[in-house]
């Protein structure tokens, strides 16, 4: 089955054509800067990726872009949009409405609607995109698959805040987690890995970029992360704040005259890696600096393996120890300094990095990075959102056909 997986944020588009019967990755790309006259489309795999010019005015316009890419490009590995079997969408917010991925119909259309408030930058687009498809091809399946669902099995005492009850609940304010499609993965992977079954393990998992999270998931069930609310709360990241004392909020909107919307961005465009070091959203550059001596890089550096290092501590005592520590994402995946600091000194935890596996550059590649004798396994997966989203659009569309 060939599956169409669309991930829409809000300037961009990015897509895959996956043939499921072999886990082949037959095409993809992205559509950046959609809405500015600067928008482009980058488009192919690796060595054969090819970067063209295109206004793209809106979603619309670019799932147009990337329907001709796919069908009439020089490696074009289909000719119609009709051999495509089904459309399988990220969805950023899903809510209390579902635990799981689901059959896009009129009534999941309305929920993700309703929803647009928790995700005003990645719903809209996503559902603008639903419709296109919709219009482009009436009789394909689509299906949804959501960043939030994972998280729908943590118990009340996690997902709760300590608000009155009843404004919670006339506000759906909870601990919503975000990166779940992310989190599910490399929890599936890490458990292939060790040979065991999920169902026997207990794994922090860490998804470590630009955006951070850290989930625990207890023998197969996500029981707590990091991202609340919103994205912004947890870990430091590139540019987000991550978790601070709320009461600092209000003390800025007097003391330096700030709205909540420049409140809003200051913490979520402003901060994190980029608002400590002056230098950068990109642990890259902020590592150079600090090689370099730059002071506040340091700080940057050493801020955010300190944030990782609480969660670690918090979910190891939650679930009562862990037997692997899996990390991913541009940071998690990349950084053998960050991963060194995180993981210095916790021996007797029974975490134990091993120095040389660490600093093997294996890029792409999942492996282990902790010692053999080492209690609690340290393992480096990339992750495969993609992937993901098209095994549970194969998975629904296949019931569909019985």
């Amino acid at each position: 089955m060939k599956i169409l997986v669309i991930n829409a944020g809000s300037s961009s588009l990015k897509y895959q054509l996956i043939d499921t019967e072999n886990n082949k990755m037959l095409a993809k790309g992205l559509c950046e800067r959609v809405g500015s006259k600067d928008s482009y489309i980058k488009h192919g795999a690796d060595k054969d990726e090819r970067i063209f010019a295109q206004y793209m005015a809106d979603h619309e316009e670019a799932l147009a872009v990337v329907f001709d890419a796919l069908c009439h490009s020089e490696r074009s590995t289909i000719h119609s949009i009709n051999e495509i079997d089904a459309i399988g969408h990220r969805i950023v917010h899903g809510g209390n409405y579902f635990d799981s991925s689901v059959l896009i119909t009129p009534d999941v259309i309305k929920k993700i609607e309703r929803l647009c408030t928790l995700a005003p930058l990645h719903n809209p687009p996503a559902l603008k995109c639903i419709n296109v498809c919709e219009r482009m091809a009436p009789d394909m399946p689509q299906v949804a698959v959501f960043d939030t669902s994972f998280f729908q099995s943590l118990p009340p005492s996690a997902y709760m805040y300590p608000l009155p009850y009843e404004l919670c609940e006339k506000h759906q304010i909870r601990k919503y987690g975000a990166h779940g499609t992310s989190h599910r993965y490399i929890a599936q992977r890490c458990a292939a890995l060790m040979g065991q079954p999920i169902e026997d393990l207990k794994i922090i998992t860490c998804h470590l970029g630009n955006g951070c999270s850290i989930s625990a998931v207890d023998h197969g069930i996500a029981v707590d992360t990091s991202m609340g609310f919103t994205p912004l709360d947890g870990l430091m990241m590139g540019t987000r704040c991550g978790a601070i004392d709320p009461a600092i909020i209000p003390f800025l909107e007097e003391a330096e005259d700030l709205t909540p919307p420049q409140i809003n961005e200051l913490m979520n465009k402003k901060s994190g890696l980029l608002g400590v070091s002056g230098i950068s959203n990109d642990m890259r550059d902020v590592r150079k600096g600090a090689e370099e001596g730059n002071e506040r890089a340091v700080l940057a550096y050493e801020m955010y393996a300190h944030s990782i290092r609480k969660y670690l501590g918090q979910y190891l005592v939650e679930m009562a120890g862990c037997d692997a520590i899996v990390l991913t994402a541009g940071v998690g995946e990349n950084c053998d300094r960050m991963r060194r600091i995180v993981f210095a000194g916790l021996q007797p935890l029974g975490i134990i990095l091993d120095q040389e596996k660490n600093r093997r550059d294996y890029h792409g590649k999942e492996r282990f990075i902790s010692r053999d004798d080492s209690p609690v396994k340290i393992i480096v997966i990339p992750t495969n959102e993609e992937f993901m989203i098209a095994q549970d659009t194969l998975s629904i569309v296949s019931d569909l056909k019985k």
